[in-house]
Parts: structure tokens; sequence; C-alpha cells
């Protein structure tokens, strides 16, 4: 049974996994640490089972469960610290189609207590939707499927305002990956992804070394090392170059989606101090991508885009209220 989690702990993630892996032989698809990204994540590979965290930020487990029964009905166990202590909220899940609930096992000495309740609930579930450990579904490599279309998009001062300008317009159910490349420190990407999440409504996510950008992704650049994709369409966090001030760079992230993304998209360049980006930004167009650069009024520092503008890099100079009519309609499948 595919079983995906939904769960804002880090260690309850944890002893869900274990349990799963460990004592029952089914497979973990997906986790997400609220209900927003739930949703975004069950559009796009829907599980057999969804183990549902009730207390979360953003979405809680009850209007997750009612958002996914109504998208993309699947069986969902709430699993949450305390059943009893929750009881009208469980109940309320279980009206909106939740089959039932379950402590949260917690870790400790001994391992995962409150592991059999789970297990148990688990198995009576399987078998419920008729799905067995042996009739499990194999992951295709991501790298060998079918690449969605891509958005990319660079922005230094002024940036988180822009990038959420931007994205809240876009099509909730549409087919393409979304990468960001923001100067920010490492400090304060996570912060910056649940800004953005809770401005847009998006499952905005910092992106993850060995991650493959998949339909309806939208992720942030998340170190103060360079984000680049590989010829794999994978990305990861390098070091070089070091001379490149600005970290991570717009410019190397753009010029090694040029190289190894195998159809061309839509890249933006927002507003920001300096010029990274520009020539990332006429790469991309050389190889037949559409290019956008923020225009002088709406940026908070023009600098960046007008750079871009300078060497001919972009295909249109737009507002930023108005790239995302230009971008949805040529990202669209």
């Amino acid at each position: 049974m595919r079983i995906a989690i939904v769960n804002d702990m880090r260690a309850a993630c944890e002893a869900l996994r274990r349990i799963v892996e460990g004592r029952t032989g089914h497979e973990i698809v997906w986790t997400a640490v609220d209900g927003v990204e739930a949703v975004a994540m069950v559009r796009r590979e829907r599980p057999d089972l969804i183990l549902m965290d009730l207390l979360m930020p953003h979405l809680d487990g009850v209007q997750a469960t009612r958002q996914i029964m109504a998208v993309a009905p699947c069986a969902i166990l709430i699993v949450t610290a305390t059943v009893s202590g929750n009881i009208s909220l469980v109940y309320e899940a279980m009206g909106h189609g939740a089959l039932d609930a379950v402590d949260t096992p917690v870790l400790g000495p001994a391992g995962e207590q409150g592991a059999e309740a789970l297990v148990e609930k688990i198995s009576m579930i399987a078998k419920l939707v008729g799905v067995s450990t042996e009739s499990r579904r194999p992951a295709r490599p991501a790298s060998n499927a079918t690449p969605p279309r891509l958005l990319v998009i660079g922005a230094s001062t002024g940036g988180p305002k822009a990038v959420s300008d931007l994205l809240a317009p876009l099509p909730r159910d549409w087919n393409a990956a979304v990468v960001i490349v923001q100067h920010v420190d490492v400090a304060f990407a996570p912060g910056l992804a649940k800004w953005l999440s809770e401005r847009t409504g998006r499952a905005v996510r910092v992106a993850e070394a060995g991650q493959v950008p998949l339909a309806g992704d939208v992720l942030v650049a998340g170190t103060n090392d360079h984000m680049v994709l590989t010829g794999g369409r994978v990305l990861e966090y390098r070091e070089e170059p070091r001379d490149v001030f600005f970290r991570p760079s717009v410019d190397v992230f753009f010029e090694s989606v040029a190289a190894h993304w195998p159809q061309a998209g839509v890249a933006v360049l927002l507003t920001g101090m300096g010029k990274d980006g520009a020539r990332g930004l006429l790469r991309l167009k050389e190889r037949g991508w559409h290019t956008i650069a923020q225009d002088e009024s709406t940026s908070v520092v023009w600098s960046m885009p007008k750079a871009a503008i300078d060497i001919n890099a972009q295909c249109e100079v737009l507002a930023v209220g108005n790239i995302p009519r230009s971008v949805v309609p040529r990202l669209a499948n």
C-alpha cells in the first residue's frame, strides 16, 4: 500500500516512517508538513492511504481532509497526539470522510510506543481498500518521466513580495513546476517558503539536494551555496563558482537550466540590486525560452532587470502584475 504522511512535527514523521516501513511492509510515497502542502501533493500523486495529523499551521487536518476528499478522494486515517483530547475535531474530520483515528506513536528508548495500534489500523484499512503489500506499484524514477513545463524565477531586493504577486494568480491545477532563486541567507530560506505559502495559498518548499522538479512543485533555493540543475534534471547545491558574490546565484542556476532542462519554458528576472541573472536570462533566451524582465515602475530596485534589458536578454518587459498573464498560456500543456 502506498502511504503518505501529513504532519508538521519532525519526530512524529520519523516515528510514522519507521513503523510503516519497518513493521507493515508498505511504502511511504511522500510527506507534507501541513494541509496546504498535502492538498497540492495529493493532486499530483494520490496515495492509497494518508496518515493525517489534526493540528497543523496554515491548514489543519480537518480542512485538509475536506479538501482532499473533494478533489482526490482516498483513505485517510487521523493520527493525532491525543484522540481523546481532540475528539470534536476527530469527529469533524470523520464527517468529511476520514475513516478512523489513532494516537500518534512516540519515539522512546524502547522503540515506538503506540506502534501496535497504528499497525492494526493500517492493516484494517488495507483490507478495506483492497490493497496488499504485494500489489504495491514501484515508483518510476522521476528522471525517466516526461518532464513538466518549467518556470524559473530570479529575484533579490524586493523579491519576496514580487514573487508572491507573481505566484498568487497562477492556476492551482496546472502541470508546470516553479523553481525560485531569491538572494536570501540560508537561515531565512525556510521562513521565506512559509511566508510565500501563506501569501499565495500554495505549498512552497525549500528545494532539497537530489530533488527532481515535478509538476505542481514550487521550490525555493535554500542554502548559501549555488543551486544548479544537473543532467538528470536533479537539483544540487555546489560551492563553485566561489568567486560569484551573490549566493545562491541566479546566473549560475539559469545557466544550468539552459544546459540541462530538455524543453524551453519561461524565465523571469524580478527586482534586485546588481546584475545577477542577466547573463543567465540571455542564455535561456538563446535556447528558445520566453524571458521576462520586471519593469522599472514596479521594481523596488531595477538594477537586475535593467542589466538584462541592456544586453537584450528579455523577450518582454512587464509590470509584475502582468507577468502571470504572459506566463500561463506559454506553460499550458
